[in-house]
């Protein structure tokens, strides 16, 4: 049966959410689970975590990261243990209470992150200065039961992600290595996604429960708001002095271990989607489309039979693309363009009678729609060009739009207007939180998103609320 809601009916630039809805779906991503803000992940997005999550597993192994698992339910006794850490996620948690009809004695908690459950392992583990670092990473799904509007990726109620957790012997071990595994987070976006990124610490309000501060990556979107790409926690010798992570270091005398925590989740493939994609569908970077190509031939009765042996014999040359042959006889060759430019596949190839005749094939950019002729024996070598400047380009065009709408802001009434007009804002700030709190309510919303790595001289720089001296420079936005 023909399916006949092929395309996408909305704008990206009149109804960003609308149409974010239509592509997730139309392209197949996913499928909206019975209980909301948990999803199905259809193969054609699962496809994409799985090329994240091997570049990414690649990376920290280099570092000497090992991959383990540790249990799902957390006992409420492990979770109270550190109490700043409950107080944020409190109201997040998901609670067992009965096995079957008998009431539990103690409750569990579904895992919404893991630091209490192992960090009560971690604390039989090491004894000594010679057992550190203790370097551990888990791939699990993690429960957080939102009470705001769910939006499939990038916040929902049951997720997919990594999560990183290291032990040092020093502090000095522990900031170089957190900074580190935030590089990592920015060029897994940028040189896998193409989504640029803006490195830097979290404000005191916004840091991960527990933690000393938070590095994250962030990035702006075209629909005027902000999203936060992965996080970098250094947890200090907080967790290490609420489980007893101890340790006897080489002067015989007992220290406590430095932590660090770092995660990266499926919500990367909802920036990768809404940062790419255009009112015809899905945009996949090629390094994360499996198919990279689709070849469509274009029969005519007499020639249909020299057509598909052609595209068949192109399909072979090009196999290291995965590509995919598209010979149904029942869409037209235009329904077979709209279907696979709504897919995202990165590049089409279309082959007729008049191409074969001149021994040729025409390529198709998904990105930017350009044709260009290639004669079938250099087709290899030209795919191969094309994708990597399809991904470079992709990643440029992201890259300007950050710049041409990011706002120096000198006081609050600019602020809030380009907050309004749906820019990225910069601006200076005092870091009082009471600040920081002001400006959230007078934007309607805008909050810092990190305060970037590299400042400028806070000379005669004011707060642009209270208008004391500044100590920082900082990105304000709505965010995801």
């Amino acid at each position: 049966m023909k399916e006949t809601n092929l395309g996408i009916t909305v704008r990206k630039e009149d109804n960003s959410s609308e149409w974010y809805t239509q592509v997730i779906q139309k392209a197949r991503l996913v499928e909206y689970g019975p209980v909301s803000g948990c999803l199905v992940y259809r193969p054609e997005s699962f496809q994409i975590w799985e090329k994240i999550r091997d570049f990414f597993d690649k990376e920290i192994k280099k570092r000497g990261v090992k991959n383990a698992y540790f249990p799902l339910l957390i006992p409420e006794s492990l979770f109270k243990k550190e109490a700043e850490h409950v107080k944020g996620f409190a109201p997040e948690v998901a609670w067992v209470t009965h096995g079957g009809s008998t009431k539990l004695n103690e409750k569990l908690a579904i895992r919404p992150t893991s630091e209490t459950i192992m960090y009560d392992s971690y604390r039989k583990w090491v004894r000594s200065y010679k057992d550190l670092p203790i370097l551990i990473n888990q791939w699990c799904n993690i429960v957080r039961w939102e009470f705001k509007h769910p939006v499939p990726f990038l916040r929902g109620r049951e997720f997919l992600w990594q999560e990183g957790h290291n032990v040092f012997a020093t502090q000095q071990e522990v900031e170089k290595d957190t900074k580190e595994i935030l590089d990592l987070y920015a060029k897994t976006f940028e040189e896998l996604l193409a989504v640029p990124v803006i490195k830097g610490r979290k404000s005191e309000k916004e840091k991960f429960a527990g933690a000393l501060y938070t590095l994250s990556i962030e990035t702006f979107l075209s629909n005027g708001k902000a999203v936060q790409g992965a996080t970098s926690h250094n947890l200090g010798q907080n967790f290490a002095k609420a489980f007893n992570i101890s340790f006897i270091d080489e002067n015989e005398k007992k220290q406590y271990a430095w932590q660090n925590s770092w995660g990266l989740s499926t919500r990367s493939l909802g920036i990768m989607i809404l940062t790419h994609s255009d009112n015809k569908g899905l945009v996949l970077p090629p390094k994360v489309a499996q198919h990279k190509v689709v070849i469509i031939p274009i029969f005519f009765k007499d020639k249909k039979e020299a057509v598909l042996k052609a595209a068949n014999d192109l399909k072979s040359r090009l196999k290291s693309f995965d590509p995919i042959l598209d010979d149904r006889d029942d869409y037209s060759t235009g329904w077979k363009f709209n279907d696979w430019e709504l897919k995202g596949i990165p590049l089409r190839i279309e082959i007729g009678p008049k191409d074969l005749e001149k021994k040729q094939a025409v390529l198709v950019t998904r990105h930017d729609g350009r044709k260009e002729s290639v004669k079938i024996k250099d087709a290899p070598k030209k795919v191969a060009e094309l994708l990597e400047q399809m991904q470079k380009e992709l990643f440029e065009k992201a890259k300007k739009f950050i710049k041409d709408n990011t706002v120096t802001a000198k006081n609050f009434d600019e602020l809030k207007k380009a907050i309004n007009n749906k820019k990225l804002v910069e601006a200076y700030w005092c870091e009082n939180q009471e600040c920081e709190n002001w400006i959230k309510d007078k934007t309607g919303g805008a909050k810092t998103l990190n305060i970037p790595f590299e400042q400028p001289s806070m000379k005669g720089k004011k707060c642009v609320w209270c208008k004391k001296q500044a100590s920082v420079l900082v990105y304000f936005a709505k965010s995801y």
